[in-house]
C-alpha cells in the first residue's frame, strides 16, 4: 500500500495532467467569484434589467457585444477599449463602426460592481454575464457562466475586420467562419438563434430584400416600407431581426426562416436547401431543443482563447487599459 506521501505525489501529478489537457477553459468556474465578490451576480441583473426596461433592444446589443468580443483573438473584452491617440481598437472595425452598442450600460455595471467588489471583476466576465442576463430578461434560458477571465490590454481592429462573419455571407463562409473558433454546424445555428432579438439597419439588409427571390412577398414589401432602395436614403433606418418577435428570445427566428423571412442574407443562408436545414427545421419544431444547444453553445464560445491566471489585467474602467 502507498504511503500518504506518495499517495498525495501522486494526486498532485494528477491534477497536473487534467490542468495541461483541459487548457486555459479548465481554469474558468462558475464559482470563481464566490468568495470575493458574492453580490456579483444580484448587481450585474439590477443594472441589465434597468437598461432594458428603458430601451428593450440593447438587451440584444449586450448579447451581440459578447459574440464580436469571443470572435476576435478570444473572450477578452477587448472590444471595449476606446481609441486614443497612440491605439486602435475594434470599436471602428467594419462589422463593429456604427453598429456594435451598449458600451454605455457596460460602464454603468462596471461601477457598480467596482462599489461592492472593487479590481476584481474583469470587464470580459462582466460582459459574459451581461449577456447570459439579457437572455433571460428578455424570455430565454438562463445558465451558469464559467467565469475566470482576465481583461486584454491590447486590442485587432484587422482581426475584428477578419474575424467576424458579415451579414453578406453565404453558408459556406459562415461555416467556415465558426469552424475557425472550434465550432460546429449546430453550434453555428443555434448561436445564429441570438437574432431572435434586435434589430438591424437597412444597410445591412437592403441588398437582401430588393435583390434576391428567396423571400416571402408580404415580408419583402413590409421591410421594402422602411427601407428605400436607394443608397444614402434611410440607411440606418431599423427593422427587427425576427419578423415576428424581435423582442423576445423564442425560437420564432427559426420559423421565419422556414417561411423565408430572414432579414438579413445570412441568416436565411441557413434555410436554403443547404447543411444546415435540418438544424432549423428541428429548433422551429421544437423551442426546448433551440434553448438547450443554444446554452450549451454559448457556454463553448465563452471558452474561446480567455486570459487567465497572471495574463491581462483586471481594467478599473472599461475603456481603457489601467
Amino acid at each position: 500500500m502507498a504511503s500518504p506521501s506518495s499517495f498525495s505525489k501522486a494526486i498532485l501529478t494528477l491534477a497536473s495532467v487534467v490542468l495541461l489537457v483541459g487548457g486555459t477553459s479548465a481554469q474558468l468556474s462558475t464559482d470563481f467569484y464566490a468568495k470575493t465578490c458574492p453580490k456579483l451576480f444580484p448587481t450585474v441583473k439590477k443594472t441589465v434589467r434597468a437598461a432594458i426596461a428603458n430601451e428593450t433592444r440593447v438587451g440584444a446589443s449586450l448579447l451581440r457585444l459578447f459574440f464580436h468580443d469571443c470572435f476576435v483573438n478570444g473572450c477578452d473584452g477587448s472590444n471595449l477599449l476606446d481609441d486614443t491617440p497612440t491605439f486602435t481598437g475594434e470599436k471602428n472595425a467594419t462589422p463593429n463602426r456604427n453598429s456594435l452598442r451598449g458600451f454605455e450600460v457596460v460602464d454603468r455595471i462596471k461601477s457598480a460592481v467596482e462599489k461592492v467588489c472593487p479590481g476584481v471583476v474583469s470587464c470580459a466576465d462582466l460582459v459574459a454575464i451581461t449577456a447570459r442576463d439579457s437572455v433571460g430578461i428578455l424570455g430565454g434560458p438562463q445558465w451558469d457562466v464559467k467565469l475566470g477571465r482576465r481583461d486584454a490590454r491590447t486590442a485587432s481592429q484587422a482581426a475584428a475586420n477578419n474575424s467576424i462573419p458579415p451579414p453578406t455571407n453565404n453558408l459556406s463562409a459562415l461555416i467556415t467562419s465558426f469552424q475557425n473558433q472550434g465550432l460546429s454546424l449546430k453550434e453555428l445555428v443555434a448561436l445564429y438563434g441570438g437574432h431572435t432579438i434586435g434589430q438591424a439597419r437597412c444597410t445591412n439588409f437592403r441588398a437582401r430584400i430588393y435583390n434576391e427571390s428567396n423571400l416571402d412577398i408580404s415580408f419583402a414589401r413590409t421591410a421594402k416600407s422602411n427601407c428605400s432602395r436607394i443608397t444614402g436614403v434611410g440607411d440606418n433606418n431599423l427593422a427587427g431581426l425576427d419578423f415576428q418577435s424581435a423582442t423576445l428570445f423564442d425560437n420564432s427566428y427559426y420559423i421565419n426562416l422556414i417561411r423565408k423571412r430572414g432579414l438579413l442574407h445570412s441568416d436565411q443562408q441557413l434555410f436554403n436547401g443547404g447543411s444546415t436545414d435540418s438544424f432549423v427545421r428541428t429548433y422551429a419544431k421544437s423551442q426546448s431543443t433551440f434553448f438547450k444547444d443554444f446554452v450549451a453553445a454559448m457556454i463553448k464560445m465563452g471558452n474561446i482563447k480567455p486570459l487567465t491566471g497572471s495574463n491581462g489585467e483586471i481594467r478599473k474602467n472599461c475603456r481603457r487599459v489601467n
